[in-house]
């Protein structure tokens, strides 16, 4: 039986993490997707990386997969995905099922605060 701990150990294990400083040098770039996996009234109350695509953790498998008819078009497996939530749980997870769906270059921004105390920039909305 698995337990939230044992999730997230074998998502840490699976989903390299990346610093604030090392996702700022990959902020802009076109081969690179940041995907923030909080609520929107999380998303709202504190803004989000500029260029973020906004998904839901609920919503990732349903928005990454080009199977289906809700696929976002953002998503794509050729890009690197820096996924990042409020304190780094949710999108630990969220990178091991990418990792699942054939997504080979998911990392983990962690939480959203670390984004913003390493100074990165923030877009409201």
């Amino acid at each position: 039986m698995k337990t939230v701990q044992s999730m997230l150990a074998e998502a840490d294990a699976a989903v390299p993490r990346i610093s604030p400083d090392e996702a700022k040098g990959l902020l802009g770039r076109a081969d690179v997707l940041f995907l923030d996996v909080r609520e929107p009234a999380e998303v709202a109350a504190s803004g989000k990386v500029p260029g973020a695509l906004a998904v839901p953790r609920g919503l990732v498998e349903f928005r990454a997969d080009p199977t289906a008819p809700t696929h976002e078009a953002a998503f794509d497996r050729a890009k690197t995905i820096v996924a990042y939530c409020a304190s780094g749980g949710r999108s630990a997870l969220v990178g091991k099922v990418l990792k699942d769906m054939g997504y080979a270059n998911v990392r983990n921004l962690g939480g959203f605060k670390g984004w913003l105390d390493a100074g990165g920039a923030v877009e409201k909305g």
